[in-house]
């Protein structure tokens, strides 16, 4: 039963229509459809939906920083505090558990003090996160700190998407969202690179460098129009929406799409948690949390966490592997942005999918080769090769779009558990993965990656029958054809 279902209770069907109208795909008389930007536009508007985003995607950079601090100071640490490994090994994985209570809670927060409000919690989180980590003397005040910075990325691994999402004209939302992973390659990759030559606590004053200019950042930006509108801020709405489409932009009809829609779903109960069960949300849940499923379980986690360890296994360089693994990871992540919007999520994700399975059977090729001490010679070249592949391919799709695709397909008045029950998915199955990735290894080198490839093929089938062409559709045209 879908939202127009829940409607045919209304007095009369000409107010059913009436509502459901402005969900179609208008024109207006310069030829500009709803959302994306046309003549009427000024290059002020683009300008400060660009700033939100940046400011936005600084959160991201933070989530990356927080992700890569403790590869690069795991030695360091352990000697300046006396750590066992198992109290670091406590310190490192202690991140993710701080992540799912972030996930839990970003969605509520977000929809009970907007997103920008969410924005401001994360990076609190972070802060005080990073200052702990820094004046740290012991395991009680590291571990703290590690937690505070996970929940500080629980909640930004939802919320940034979702209001650049928000902001974003159609023409440009899915470059724009695609940007946050982007940022968070980028902060992994800066983290990996400078905690080279910093020490560890020197490194976690560089994570507050992100969480500074998002404090800044977010007085200069408008809050996201959607939420306001969810809200009856009927005159911050306005502000806002014109702010972002610029002053000589006529809003008018993007106004009252965005207002129709959310007064058809403020017919409708507010949803729990166990309304997301429903037939009218069932395909959006499954969509958002299948995609999150298949990103974790193909096995990115355990490749990322031990990606040297890899290498040296194989015989090759862990450090110049290390580097060249960093880099492919920012370009592709970079260029799967401006294509995003042109090629189409579908399109991505299949090969993306394809090339994972490609990634994990080479590699596994090259483990067995070694197992059985067969071409040992060849063993060094195709892990590289496999690997590179792997996430390279990775970051063509796999990494980014499943975001852009949560924060699409979900309707307003479900977005905030919904956003959370898919967010914590991915965030179990990036623990689950990196917890039982060496146990994994220590079965059967070759058997992990051809379990991955499994696994990525099974994504390819979810991704051909379950999920829908986002690209070049309105917010309200996406919810209304995957719910109806």
């Amino acid at each position: 039963m879908g939202i127009q279902e829940d409607l045919e209770q209304c007095k009369n069907r000409g107010e059913h229509e009436e509502v459901r109208e402005p969900l179609m795909d208008k024109t207006n008389h310069s030829g500009e459809q709803d959302g994306s930007f046309g003549q009427s536009s000024s290059k002020e508007s683009a300008w400060m939906v660009y700033l939100s985003t940046f400011v936005a995607v600084c959160g991201s950079f933070a989530f990356g920083s927080c992700a890569g601090y403790s590869s690069p100071t795991e030695n360091a640490v352990r000697e300046d505090l006396s750590l066992s490994l198992a109290e670091y090994s406590v310190f490192g994985s202690i991140l993710t558990f701080g992540a799912m209570i972030g996930a839990i809670t970003s969605g509520p927060i977000a929809d009970f003090i907007g997103r920008k409000g969410a924005l401001r919690v994360a990076t609190s989180f972070c802060v005080a996160g990073w200052l702990a980590i820094y004046f740290a003397q012991g395991v009680l005040a590291l571990d703290l700190g590690r937690l505070a910075t996970g929940y500080g990325m629980g909640v930004f691994s939802y919320v940034v998407p979702v209001f650049i999402a928000e902001i974003a004209p159609k023409s440009l939302r899915g470059a724009l969202t695609a940007t946050n992973q982007l940022m968070i390659c980028g902060g992994v990759s800066v983290a990996f690179i400078i905690g080279t030559v910093l020490t560890w606590r020197a490194l976690a004053l560089t994570g507050l460098v992100p969480c500074a200019i998002l404090v800044f950042g977010l007085f200069l930006i408008p809050e996201s129009p959607r939420w306001l509108a969810k809200r009856g801020r009927e005159e911050e709405f306005q502000k806002a929406l014109q702010k972002l489409r610029g002053k000589e932009a006529d809003i008018s009809q993007e106004a009252t799409e965005i207002k129709d829609y959310i007064e058809t779903l403020e017919r409708l109960p507010k949803a729990r948690f166990l309304d997301l069960f429903q037939r009218r949300y069932l395909r959006s849940v499954i969509i958002g949390v299948g995609l999150m499923v298949f990103q974790q379980f193909g096995g990115i986690n355990g490749v990322c966490f031990y990606v040297s360890n890899i290498f040296e296994s194989a015989g090759f360089s862990p450090s110049l592997g290390t580097i060249i693994y960093a880099i492919i990871q920012v370009v592709v992540t970079a260029l799967n942005t401006t294509v995003i919007d042109k090629a189409g999520r579908k399109p991505l994700l299949l090969v993306s999918a394809s090339g994972l399975i490609l990634g994990c059977v080479i590699t596994a090729i090259s483990f067995y080769l070694k197992v059985n001490e067969l071409a040992i010679k060849a063993v060094p070249a195709l892990t590289l090769t496999g690997i590179l592949l792997y996430i390279g391919s990775f970051s063509a799709g796999m990494g980014a779009v499943p975001w852009v695709i949560m924060s699409e397909i979900f309707p307003i008045n479900i977005k905030g558990v919904a956003g959370s029950l898919a967010t914590l998915v991915n965030w179990f199955g990036a623990w689950a993965i990196s917890y039982t990735y060496n146990y994994l290894m220590s079965w059967s080198s070759y058997g992990t990656f051809i379990v991955y490839a499994a696994i990525n093929a099974l994504a390819i089938v979810f991704v051909v029958t379950v999920v829908p062409e986002t690209k070049g559709r309105t917010l309200e045209q996406i919810q209304a054809a995957i719910n109806t």
